[in-house]
């Protein structure tokens, strides 16, 4: 999956600003981006389609980003989608406690709009190399 234009992005932040940058970047490259404001309404959004990857946030109201995934981590037909925290966690430790948790990313707020998409590329070939 090299060409972001190819990708199928789930967008999961209640924070409309960090989802504005996320979907101005990834747009720009011609990417298609949903947005879930939740981790149930992003539960009902993969119901639908299951995207390329999923861009979560940690910190949200309802469903922390670490219980959404291991609610997709849970469903076989989820289990082996490319889950990547978005968040402002960015003290020593925090990326690998995430990346413990079993996301397969850790991208920190603000997120750097240059190097997004490589980012991004590198944590998809990484992803399927484990598969």
């Amino acid at each position: 999956m090299s060409d972001p234009s190819d990708w199928r992005v789930l967008i999961v932040d209640d924070d409309p600003d960090n989802v504005g940058v996320l979907e101005l970047v990834l747009e720009f490259h011609n990417a298609t981006t949903r947005v879930a404001a939740s981790g149930q309404q992003c539960l009902d959004m993969l119901g639908e389609e299951i995207p390329t990857l999923l861009l979560v946030d940690i910190q949200m109201p309802g469903m922390t980003g670490y219980e959404l995934l291991g609610r997709i981590r849970s469903n076989a037909a989820w289990r082996d989608l490319p889950v990547v925290a978005v968040t402002a966690h960015a003290m020593r430790g925090d990326a690998d406690r995430i990346m413990r948790a079993g996301f397969d990313g850790y991208i920190s707020k603000p997120v750097n709009v240059a190097s997004l998409v490589d980012d991004l590329h590198g944590i998809l070939e990484a992803s399927e190399t484990h598969e």
